[in-house]
């Protein structure tokens, strides 16, 4: 048996990994698939991955892609989600705050830098005509930790994953007041370098067997109502994020690639962009 670590976030994105994880599939083919949730996000993880916490992470493109940059000795093997993720920008739901315009010059509560939602409301932020030099940001860790600081004031909004997040408006915690989805595929698989060149057929492995479950993930039976009792959601919610959702079992492309390093060189999120062969694996 060879023990792998892996990291992800709590979300339904990831319950093909603990389909797997369950049925045993990782098992037969003598691997130790040893999942940890990370509610923190992309930014933990990148530091999960460079301190060799975790060998392996499911994590948003553009961070991972920021990290490598900055040093991070991992690779992207593959891009796991297809589809944009669509970012909330979440208010307090007793706040003033109506529209978007409104938000100028506020406070962003982020999980931490370098994180998706800190990534995020930059693009948001250039997006919408804003100085992005001017971004106050407050680090909440959580989504738990984002409710109290709009809730009490120390921040102003949050941007998170949309139907992650629905729960908390549906009850009356949050508002949301506009979507922003990523201009790339959301999540890639990034592995750190020395596994993979220690255990490369480990790695093939893992993928062949993530890939045949996601190919099939929306056909199995009674999904959605799997999915909305594990996270918490209505079946209704479920069955618009399925329809929206399509996990990938290829490479990023260069073109994807160039994208991302475009974007995050513009907003001086990194200072300089590296070659392809410098963040994706290819096997």
């Amino acid at each position: 048996m060879k023990t792998i670590k892996i990291a992800g976030v709590p979300e339904h994105f990831n319950l093909p990994w603990h389909l797997c994880i369950e049925n045993g599939e990782f098992e037969e083919a003598g691997i130790d698939l040893q999942w940890t949730d990370v509610p923190e996000g992309t930014g933990k993880m990148c530091q999960m991955l460079r301190d060799g916490e975790t060998d392996i992470a499911v994590i948003l493109t553009e961070g991972i892609v920021k990290d490598i940059n900055a040093g991070n000795p991992s690779k992207i093997v593959q891009v796991y989600v297809e589809s944009p993720l669509i970012w909330g920008i979440h208010v307090d739901a007793k706040s003033n705050y109506q529209s978007l315009s409104d938000l100028e010059n506020t406070k962003v509560a982020i999980s931490r830098m370098g994180s998706g939602s800190h990534l995020m409301a930059i693009v948001n932020a250039q997006n919408q005509g804003w100085k992005t030099n001017d971004l106050q940001f407050e680090i909440v860790n959580t989504i738990d930790g984002a409710v109290d600081a709009l809730s009490g004031g120390k921040a102003d909004y949050f941007m998170w994953e949309k139907f992650m997040t629905k729960p908390l408006v549906d009850n009356g915690t949050f508002r949301r007041i506009a979507d922003c989805p990523t201009p790339w595929p959301c999540f890639v698989i990034a592995v750190r370098n020395e596994i993979l060149e220690k255990h490369p057929h480990t790695i093939e492995l893992i993928l062949e067997i993530i890939n045949t479950t996601t190919e099939e993930f929306k056909d199995i039976p009674s999904i959605n109502r799997t999915l909305a009792s594990r996270f918490n959601q209505k079946t209704e919610d479920i069955d618009a994020w399925l329809s929206q959702t399509q996990w990938s079992q290829t490479t990023i492309s260069h073109e994807t690639l160039n994208k991302i390093q475009n974007q995050l060189f513009d907003l001086s999120l990194i200072d300089k962009k590296s070659t392809f062969v410098e963040i994706v694996h290819g096997f």
